[in-house]
C-alpha cells in the first residue's frame, strides 16, 4: 500500500478537483492511502517538524503540498519524494504541481477580443506565480493591438483596500474587460461593483478561473470563468509520483495544468460594440440562438433596411449574421460535448441545429474537427493518454 500525506486546502473547487484525480488514479492503481490534514489542526511548535515526524511515524512514501520551499530543510531528511503546489515560484529542486498560467492569460485576452473590447484590466496578487503569470499572458496578448490596460494588484497576504478598490474600478473607461486572477477575486468585484453602482457587464465585463460553480453562481451577476483541467493534473501527479516510488528516483517533474475552455455566464454576456442596433442583435442571437430563428425575425429587431443591418453588423463584428449565430450554436455543442455523454445530434438539436445532416461540416469548419473527433480528443485527455500537453519532465 502506499501512502501519501496531503497538505492542501481541499476545502476549494480547485483542490477537491485535484483531489478527486487523485484518487481517480488510486483506485486504478492502488491500493493508496492519502493522509489529509485536518482543516481544523493547529501545529504545535512548527509545522516543517510536524509533518517530519508524522511522515516517519506513518511511513509515509511521498507528501504532495502547498509550501514555501525555503522551509523544507527538515523535510530532506525523509529521503521521500515531494510534490509541491507552487503559490510564490516554482521549486528548482523538488517536483511541481503547476499550471500554465500564461497560457491561461492569453486565453482571457482571446476570449475579450472576440468581443471587441479595447479596454482591458487585471486584479490580482503581486509576486504569487500563479497570478503574476496569468497578468503576463493576458497583458502581452492585449498589448499586440496596443490596446488600453490597466493593473491592480493586492500585496499577499494582506486585506484589500475596499475604497482604494472601488477607486481604481471606477477610473476604469465603460466597457472595460476585467480579467481575474481566480473567482474569488472575480467575486470581490462583483460584489465592490454592486456596492459602487458600476453595472457588470454593461460598465465592466468579468472573467475569473477556476469555474468554481459555487462562488461563480453565488454571485450577482453570475461570474464567466476558465476551466482548467485540474482532474487531469492530480492524475498525472499521483502518476509520475507512483513511477518514483516504485523506481526510487526522484528526479524532478513539473505537472502543468492547462486551460480548457470558458465557461460563459452573465458577467461577460456583453459585446463591446457602440451600434447599438447590432449590440440589440447580438444579445437577440445570445439569448434565443437554441431556438429555430430565421434571419427575418433578426432584421425585425432594428428599424433598418436589411442591406444596411447586413453592412453594419460585418463592419462591427467582421462576420455576418449567420456567421455568428453558427459560431455561437458551435461554442455551446463543443462545450455539451466535453461535459456530456449524450447523442451529439441531441445536442445538436437543443443548440439550435436543425439541419443535421450540415452538423458534422459545420463543426468542423470553427473546430478543425469533427463533433465525434472533437470529443474523442477531450475524452482521451481525461484518459490521460495525452498528458505530454500536461506534463514536461526536467
Amino acid at each position: 500500500m502506499i501512502k501519501v500525506i496531503l497538505l492542501i486546502d481541499y476545502t476549494s473547487e480547485f483542490d477537491r478537483k485535484l483531489l478527486r484525480g487523485m484518487m481517480k488514479y488510486s483506485k486504478e492503481n492502488g491500493p493508496w492511502l492519502f493522509y489529509r490534514t485536518p482543516s481544523n489542526y493547529h501545529f504545535n511548535g512548527s509545522r516543517e517538524e510536524w509533518v517530519a515526524k508524522w511522515a516517519k511515524e506513518w511511513k509515509a512514501d511521498a507528501i504532495i503540498g502547498r509550501w514555501d520551499e525555503s522551509k523544507l530543510d527538515l523535510l530532506e531528511g525523509l529521503d521521500i519524494p515531494i510534490v509541491l503546489q507552487n503559490t510564490r515560484r516554482r521549486s528548482d529542486v523538488y517536483s511541481n504541481l503547476t499550471g500554465d498560467y500564461i497560457r491561461t492569460g492569453e486565453m482571457a485576452a482571446r476570449y475579450f477580443r472576440k468581443k471587441h473590447f479595447t479596454s482591458y484590466a487585471f486584479f490580482g496578487i503581486k509576486d504569487v506565480i500563479w497570478s503574476d503569470e496569468k497578468c503576463r499572458g493576458f497583458r502581452e496578448e492585449v498589448m499586440k493591438e496596443n490596446s488600453r490596460y490597466s493593473l491592480y494588484n493586492e500585496i499577499a497576504g494582506t486585506t484589500y483596500d475596499r475604497q482604494s478598490l472601488t477607486d481604481w474600478l471606477k477610473s476604469l473607461p465603460q466597457g472595460t474587460a476585467l480579467f481575474c486572477c481566480d473567482d474569488a477575486h472575480a467575486l470581490t468585484i462583483t460584489e465592490t461593483c454592486t456596492m459602487a453602482g458600476i453595472k457588470i457587464p454593461d460598465d465592466i465585463a468579468v472573467l475569473g478561473v477556476d469555474n468554481d460553480d459555487l462562488i461563480c453562481e453565488i454571485s450577482d451577476p453570475t461570474i464567466s470563468s476558465i476551466e482548467l483541467d485540474v482532474e487531469n493534473g492530480g492524475y498525472q501527479t499521483c502518476k509520475l509520483l507512483h513511477q518514483q516510488i516504485l523506481s526510487k528516483d526522484k528526479k524532478q517533474f513539473n505537472v502543468f495544468i492547462s486551460p480548457l475552455e470558458i465557461t460563459e455566464r452573465n458577467s461577460t454576456l456583453v459585446h463591446n460594440i457602440s451600434d447599438q442596433h447590432i449590440k440589440n442583435i447580438m444579445k437577440f442571437i445570445d439569448e434565443n440562438y437554441m431556438n429555430d430563428i430565421s434571419m427575418d425575425e433578426i432584421f425585425e429587431l432594428v428599424p433598418l433596411s436589411r442591406r444596411s443591418v447586413e453592412l453594419r453588423f460585418k463592419k462591427a463584428t467582421g462576420v455576418t449574421i449567420y456567421q455568428h449565430l453558427l459560431s455561437i450554436r458551435v461554442e455551446h455543442l463543443a462545450y455539451l460535448l466535453r461535459t456530456t455523454d449524450r447523442p451529439y445530434v441531441d445536442l445538436a438539436y437543443e443548440v439550435g441545429f436543425r439541419d443535421i445532416n450540415n452538423v458534422s461540416r459545420t463543426f468542423r469548419k470553427y473546430k478543425d474537427s469533427t463533433p465525434l473527433e472533437y470529443r474523442r480528443q477531450f475524452r482521451v485527455m481525461n484518459d490521460n493518454s495525452k498528458s505530454d500537453k500536461q506534463i514536461n519532465h526536467e
